[in-house]
């Protein structure tokens, strides 16, 4: 587990905060810059975030919890997603999380022990034509079988379209 001290987060969060002047529409941003920086929005980096934007903890947990894409416990160094909507389903998306969550033990929400990888499923990705698709942080994998899973992720994450 991913713990940091409030005397860290604060440091980590400086460089975020510097290239922000402090405005209430620059909360998004900053959740999202910080959850890149620490994998996720520990208490401490959303009372800091506040007290920057002068606004109340209060609004920014709500926002933090309003927002699917936003995380309140660590994730895993590689986000794997995979679609359950109608098409991927229809092609076998079941057993694509089956697979992952056998080889990595975990089940969908769950992040493997060494902090490694982090399984989600998405309701779509608007990547029908390619069903069943699989996201490892910015790659998509396209037709994905039960038997290319342990393939795909030894392969070090690129922002491409694997089909």
């Amino acid at each position: 587990m991913i713990s940091l001290t409030p005397t860290e987060i604060q440091e980590k969060l400086k460089p975020i905060l510097a290239r922000h002047i402090g405005k209430k529409d620059e909360l998004i941003p900053i959740l999202q810059e910080t959850q890149d920086e620490l994998r996720y929005l520990p208490e401490d980096a959303m009372r800091e975030i506040a007290r920057f934007l002068k606004i109340s903890v209060a609004t920014v947990y709500g926002v933090s919890t309003f927002y699917h894409l936003f995380k309140l416990k660590p994730s895993g160094k590689k986000i794997i997603r995979v679609c359950r909507g109608t098409a991927c389903h229809v092609r076998g998306s079941p057993r694509i999380v089956d697979e992952v969550s056998k080889v990595l033990n975990v089940k969908p929400g769950e992040t493997t022990p060494d902090m490694e990888y982090t399984l989600e499923t998405i309701a779509c990705f608007g990547s029908c034509a390619l069903a069943p698709v699989m996201v490892v942080d910015k790659t998509v994998y396209g037709r994905v079988t039960p038997g290319k899973i342990k393939e795909i992720l030894a392969r070090p994450a690129k922002q491409e379209v694997h089909k």
